[in-house]
């Protein structure tokens, strides 16, 4: 008998450990290639969309901050560009960001597609994290719903023996499909106990501390980049240049006005972002206003302008006028 009873009592322990288990909070960030699929992971964690994802590399520019609130933690996703080799001033800068932002962080997370082999890229950031000694990194697997549990197998031995080879250990090494949400729930549930202990940093309902006007600009830009197959991503950036609730209009009836310039390099690429009568550049505002209705929660109306700003990646001055 004395057995029966004492399970409640072993239950109910653990359950008040759980209770009195301190809060933590805290920063992490996901690197990888570009197209590893962390953002698309970041809002799998978020479970609303914040990070741009695009299937072009180098597409998101701004630290997109994705918070997953939980009972025991809060965690806030930091989405650095891809750490690439420079080859213009807005490659150099992008760079500094990202370290910038791995040395801040509690916990980096490395992306790395289950379908593509340990390549030369991954190596590179692999090496450029062993030397950070202090922030505990997890290995994430990515886009495990493409392949066979063999190969997804042998991928946990490559990225595993890559960290002997560095001198590092990984504090976990997780498979995930953010697509199919697989282990999506259990990857925060590890990164978790490694954020420090400590209240709650944003308000609950925050799911991104970026300002609306710069997430505006991101869905804007993300629109305008898909269907430009052969153009650099690098040579659109878009500036909102006001958002403004219009008069006049009954409180039940809100509309939100925008005007948003979308900058690109040369005049040649203009007509292409317009599109044949304009068609484009209309596809692109229906699009992306219903992101922004969504992201927003009002009616939107988008006004668009295509500029050139001639070769403004390389121009100090215009990179900062452009927000970089």
């Amino acid at each position: 008998m004395g057995a029966m009873s004492a399970r409640p009592n072993t239950e109910a322990a653990a359950q008040q450990a759980e209770n009195t288990a301190p809060h933590r909070a805290g920063f992490a960030c996901f690197v990888g290639r570009p197209n590893a699929g962390k953002s698309t992971l970041t809002n799998a964690l978020v479970g609303q969309k914040v990070a741009i994802t695009s299937n072009r590399p180098q597409t998101t520019r701004h630290t997109v901050r994705g918070i997953v609130h939980r009972d025991d933690a809060q965690l806030i996703l930091v989405d650095t560009p891809g750490l690439h080799k420079p080859r213009t001033l807005l490659g150099e800068r992008l760079n500094d960001v990202v370290r910038t932002t791995w040395a801040e962080v509690d916990v980096i997370g490395f992306c790395l597609p289950a379908d593509q082999k340990l390549g030369p890229g991954d190596k590179f950031i692999v090496k450029e994290l062993a030397g950070i000694k202090k922030t505990p990194k997890i290995a994430i697997i990515t886009k495990t719903d493409l392949v066979e549990p063999k190969a997804l197998a042998e991928q946990l031995l490559a990225v595993s023996a890559l960290a002997d080879e560095l001198g590092f250990e990984w504090a976990e090494i997780v498979p995930v499909s953010a697509v199919k949400d697989q282990q999506v729930s259990l990857l925060a549930d590890l990164i978790a106990p490694l954020l420090p202990e400590s209240p709650p940093l944003y308000p609950e309902g925050d799911l991104t501390d970026e300002p609306e006007m710069v997430m505006v600009a991101e869905l804007i830009r993300e629109a305008a980049l898909e269907g430009v197959r052969d153009e650099l991503p690098h040579s659109i950036a878009v500036v909102v240049e006001e958002m403004l609730p219009r008069e006049d209009r009954p409180a039940d009836k809100p509309l939100l006005d925008i005007h948003a310039n979308v900058y690109i390099e040369r005049p040649s690429q203009k007509g292409i972002i317009i599109g044949p009568k304009g068609k484009r550049l209309k596809d692109v505002g229906t699009k992306s206003r219903k992101h922004i209705e969504a992201l927003l929660g009002t009616p939107v109306f988008l006004d668009l302008h295509v500029k050139v700003a001639k070769d403004w990646q390389r121009d100090p001055k215009q990179l900062r006028k452009l927000g970089f």
